[in-house]
């Protein structure tokens, strides 16, 4: 894999995490927070569908590397709900 073809699998996986993001109405950060979510959202993703036997949907092939973006994308969902609650829980509420 080349350097060009990491840095598109990255900005991919940025987009990937920031839709995720916006599914579920909970951003953690900026750009770079985007890019974790959405790397972790690949692989939470790609082993939920391969746990439930579900096909890889939309794939983006780059140096005989496969991202799943379908399955990147509702991780990135999952892994953002999962933050928002975690940070709901430590968070201690403010009263007016």
């Amino acid at each position: 894999m080349t350097f060009i073809e990491l840095l598109a699998l990255l900005a991919i996986a940025m987009v990937c995490g920031s839709l995720g993001q916006q599914l579920v109405g909970y951003s953690a950060g900026g750009c770079l927070i985007s890019l974790v979510v959405g790397a972790f959202g690949a692989y939470l993703g790609l082993w939920m569908a391969n746990h439930f036997g579900l096909p890889v949907l939309l794939p983006i092939n780059f140096g005989g590397r496969e991202f799943p973006v379908l399955w990147s994308i509702l991780g990135s969902a999952l892994f953002s709900i999962a933050l928002g609650l975690v940070n709901a829980a430590i968070r201690p509420r403010r009263r007016r």
